[in-house]
């Protein structure tokens, strides 16, 4: 009996049509978020070479800004990061560094680095949280911006909330204690919410680098280099192409629905309004910034959510693929669960852009690909088994995506060497080209092997974070 039936090649022909169509449809979106954010960038870098930023420094109009770093297990890093946040470039901030039950020594680093004192301070419990132990201030002088507090774990939305409780300013930036920042970060972050235009900004964020093997002293960055391992390598290809190929052009239609949860600046006052960081998911930073636009569509308050292509924060990659895994897992769990708490938006026109373009692009490209594209390989290898496969259409095809996915990767990579140029080794250009040429067979199959992981884990109920083990930045002389 042979297994070309009229039901059989009709299944064929339509499976080949859905995977090239579903192909094709995501590589023109690519395609078109590249031509957006090109143009964005090149109005940016325009408009902002006459800015004076010396000007906001000393300005009295200068948002006052709360810098909110949650810590867990960082003694690593702690010391050179809270370095880095009281170094910066910028007069109306305070640092709220909390440390949320952490087992290791990073309170101990803190009190004894930081001259730290327990003391009598106010929190106004706006968001309930778990028992803070105590809220810590240095005697030293020079460390008078830092705020410690030492609380009950109870992950990093619980201890985000705390920060927002007991932050004074009208503005939070929250950040990864682990994210080392340009000396200047703050004063580009804080630029958009002073040209807001009759429109409130509820939210800006910047670009996030990789910062494995580069040079840090005293909390700061002072030399950029390219990772040896591959694995961190092409993940600093892949920020590349998220951060200014795609952020960059949501930010201009802006439909934005995530600001890094490394590196983003919120309005306090509609953070609380919207209820603070959800700790019932482990995407609490894209979750609340859905959650803060909602709020104001509904009731019907003018806003914008602003983005900023400058390189303006630098964190640690993982480098083996057991923290990757963990890592990526949970950024698939965070999306499934925003997306799930906000169903309500999906292709609904009373959300306008985010409704009708940001909420199901994030649906098809970012939740479901890494299930169609295991679907289609499954049938693939059923197809071949059978001797179904029409190889010279098939070995083109194949052909065509993985062009494709190295081309897309060299016009992030061109972006990034005709703007800020953050890798001048022409060593360090070539080392990301061969990236390029790699990351579609060793890096693409990890991460959709981790995202399968993410669907398995949250259909077991798995909850939290999961141990994110850091090695520490590397100081090579």
């Amino acid at each position: 009996m042979s297994f070309f039936t009229s039901e059989t090649i009709w299944f064929l022909d339509a499976y080949i049509l859905l995977i090239l169509g579903y192909a094709i449809l995501i590589m023109s979106s690519y395609l078109i978020l590249a031509y957006l954010s090109t143009k964005a960038l090149r109005s940016y870098l325009k408009k902002n070479s006459f800015v004076d930023y010396e000007v906001l420094l000393t300005s009295e109009f200068a948002p006052k800004l709360s810098l909110i770093a949650p810590a867990y297990n960082e003694g690593f890093t702690i010391e050179e990061n809270v370095k880095s946040l009281l170094s910066l470039n910028y007069n109306n901030y305070e640092v709220i560094v909390v440390n949320d039950g952490s087992k290791d020594n990073s309170m101990e680093i803190l009190i004894n680095t930081y001259n730290l004192v327990l003391t009598d301070f106010k929190v106004d419990l706006k968001i309930e949280t778990k028992k803070v132990r105590g809220i810590y201030t240095s005697r030293n002088a020079a460390f008078k911006k830092l705020i410690v507090v030492d609380k009950e774990n109870g992950g990093k939305a619980d201890a985000l909330n705390v920060g927002l409780n007991i932050a004074q300013n009208p503005y939070v930036v929250c950040i990864d204690v682990d994210c080392i920042l340009d000396k200047d970060s703050l004063l580009k972050l804080a630029k958009p919410f002073l040209e807001s235009h009759g429109k409130r900004i509820i939210a800006t964020g910047g670009v996030v680098r990789i910062a494995n093997q580069c040079v840090i002293r005293n909390g700061r960055l002072v030399e950029v280099h390219i990772p040896d391992a591959i694995l961190p390598r092409i993940q600093v290809l892949e920020y590349l192409r998220a951060f200014l190929l795609g952020r960059m052009a949501w930010g201009r239609l802006d439909g934005l629905l995530l600001i890094s949860g490394a590196f983003g600046a919120f309005d306090k006052e509609i953070a609380l309004l919207s209820g603070g960081y959800d700790t019932k998911t482990v995407g609490e930073d894209m979750e609340l910034v859905v959650r803060m636009r909602r709020y104001m569509v509904e009731n019907k308050l003018p806003y914008s959510v602003s983005y900023i292509p400058d390189p303006l924060c630098w964190t640690e990659a993982p480098e083996d693929f057991k923290i990757f895994k963990k890592q990526r897992s949970r950024w698939m769990r965070g999306t499934i669960e925003t997306l799930t708490i906000h169903k309500k938006m999906f292709l609904n026109p009373k959300y306008k852009l985010l409704g009708m373009l940001s909420i199901p692009y994030w649906t098809f490209f970012e939740f479901l690909a890494p299930a169609i594209e295991f679907i289609g390989l499954v049938i693939t290898l059923l197809f071949i088994l059978f001797g179904f496969i029409n190889w010279h259409f098939f070995l083109l095809l194949v052909l065509f995506v993985y062009t494709f996915a190295v081309f897309f990767s060299v016009i992030a990579l061109f972006s990034e060497e005709f703007t800020y140029h953050k890798y001048p080794k022409q060593a360090d250009f070539f080392k990301l080209l061969l990236a390029a040429f790699i990351e579609p067979l060793y890096f693409h199959p990890l991460t959709v092997y981790a995202a399968l992981v993410g669907y398995k884990e949250k259909i077991r109920g798995t909850k939290g974070w999961g141990e994110m083990t850091r090695k520490g930045f590397t100081k090579k002389e």
